[in-house]
């Protein structure tokens, strides 16, 4: 059973040069706020002109340097990366965007910005605390939850780890109530994945429709914005491990059920 975030179906163009792999989604804007930010405080920044238009092209941090990787950056994505919740400053994005530090390199980075409708103050401070997946563009930050979502479906040990931990659950003859605990914990991460799966949270030059209430799907935006798109397709990948364990281990629970049946039968015959 796997629960795919939409980011994993997303269809991104991908064309591969030289060592390099260009990450940009295809939809188009939709209706409402044009950068898809969780407030209407677009004016705070400046109005851009063309949101989808790319704004300048990211080296991978991630990548081995036998396969480097680029990543197109979007206004769209710069507008983001400006606004609540993370409100980066010139020095970070900077970073982010892989700028080499001059002596002008901010008021460089500034006037750049304001050619497209973004004002970024000088001396303007971040609000959101700096972490690793801060240095990440949302090209990169996609293409790790992937890679993360494809290791944790092929490469978990759920069917060992289903037959370690009911080992001892079977030596005390706990079958039945074992098998009522796995069933409940199932459907609670289903009803936990089924509403991370229906996030349409903005990400590239993706603006879906939301399905969610504005309240919750707000919550799920502002950790999207925080981890850049890595972070709930991330969680519906570890679910996914989750959730293949709790089937190898009812699979465990109704094999023992079967034997212990069997030998009631024969005993009777």
């Amino acid at each position: 059973l796997t629960f795919r975030h939409p980011v994993f179906h997303e269809p991104y163009n991908i064309s591969k040069g030289s060592k390099k792999m260009f990450l940009v989604n295809t939809h188009s804007p939709k209706t409402g706020n044009t950068l898809g930010l969780p407030f209407q405080k677009e004016s705070l920044l400046g109005m851009v002109s063309n949101p989808t238009e790319v704004f300048c092209s990211v080296p991978g941090r991630l990548s081995l340097l036998s396969s480097t990787s680029k990543y197109k950056v979007t206004v769209a994505e710069v507008q983001r990366r400006l606004s609540p919740p993370e409100c980066l400053n010139a020095s970070l994005l900077g970073g982010v965007l892989r700028r080499a530090k001059s002596k002008n390199g901010g008021r460089s980075l500034r006037e750049k910005l304001d050619k497209i409708g973004l004002n970024l103050p000088a001396g303007r401070r971040k609000a959101a605390n700096v972490t690793l997946l801060t240095s990440l563009v949302e090209g990169e930050a996609v293409h790790l939850a992937r890679d993360f979502g494809y290791v944790c479906e092929t490469e978990f040990p759920a069917k060992a780890i289903a037959e370690y931990l009911g080992r001892p659950h079977v030596e005390r003859n706990e079958v039945n109530s074992r098998k009522n605990m796995l069933l409940a914990a199932k459907q609670i991460c289903k009803e936990f994945t089924d509403l991370l799966t229906q996030d349409r949270s903005p990400l590239g030059n993706s603006r879906p429709a939301p399905i969610l209430e504005p309240g919750i799907q707000g919550c799920l935006t502002h950790f999207s914005l925080i981890t850049h798109g890595f972070g709930s397709p991330a969680i519906c990948a570890a679910m996914t491990s989750l959730q293949n364990y709790l089937n190898e281990a009812l699979k465990q629970v109704d094999k023992i059920g079967s034997k212990s049946t069997d030998k009631m039968d024969k005993h009777r015959k």
